[in-house]
């Protein structure tokens, strides 16, 4: 009977570290999926990406097709495919104007515009040309804000409309280059009607 609990006591001693060992275990396990299942979702996207490029390389062919056909879609294919990426050339790039602050059409009561907007445009060497022709595309801009009444511009449909009527102005074409500018958006970053 002496001999029971030693066993006993022994079992009990054993049950402790036999815990200790399977939560080591599991902890190890545990930690082998995470870096597997890491593994496989960066290998997976990496055939994503190959297709990605090579979708790429196709447009770039068809683009070589479209130039043959007319200029058109030789401007158009280039900005497209750049979408923005890290080549100076095609990179977005932001131009800002000084605030402008208008005189709205008498809507019945006279009313004023304070705006602050922005153009996006493709490339950072565009954007410098850009700014030196700035008093040209202000006083663009400036024709058209002082044409419009408070009622067409103060809906969120009419603002969008504006921003529309504003990029079709801004990407008219300088006098000193004769190519269309290429703005891909105007962006309001401030809009007070008083």
């Amino acid at each position: 009977m002496a001999q029971q609990p030693a066993k006993a006591e022994g079992a009990a001693e054993a049950a402790p570290k036999s815990k200790k060992k399977l939560i080591v275990i599991l902890a190890v396990v545990m930690a082998l999926a995470a870096g597997g299942g890491a593994a496989a979702f960066f290998l997976m996207k990496k055939p994503d990406a190959q297709q990605a490029k090579a979708k790429h390389g196709e447009k770039a062919e068809g683009h070589e097709d479209a130039a043959a056909e007319g200029e058109a879609a030789e401007e158009e294919a280039p900005e497209e495919e750049a979408g923005g990426h890290a080549d100076p050339k095609t990179a977005l790039t932001y131009v800002q104007f000084e605030t402008f602050t208008v005189n709205l059409l008498p809507d019945p009561d006279d009313k004023f515009l304070q705006l602050d907007l922005t153009m996006e445009v493709k490339g950072a060497e565009l954007a410098e040309k850009m700014k030196a022709q700035m008093p040209v595309l202000r006083n663009r801009v400036l024709l058209l804000l002082t044409s419009k009444k408070a009622s067409d511009i103060s809906t969120p449909e009419g603002k969008a409309q504006l921003s529309e009527e504003l990029l079709v102005e801004l990407k008219k074409p300088l006098a000193a280059h004769g190519k269309p500018l290429k703005v891909t958006q105007v962006l309001f970053t401030s809009f007070v009607i008083q």
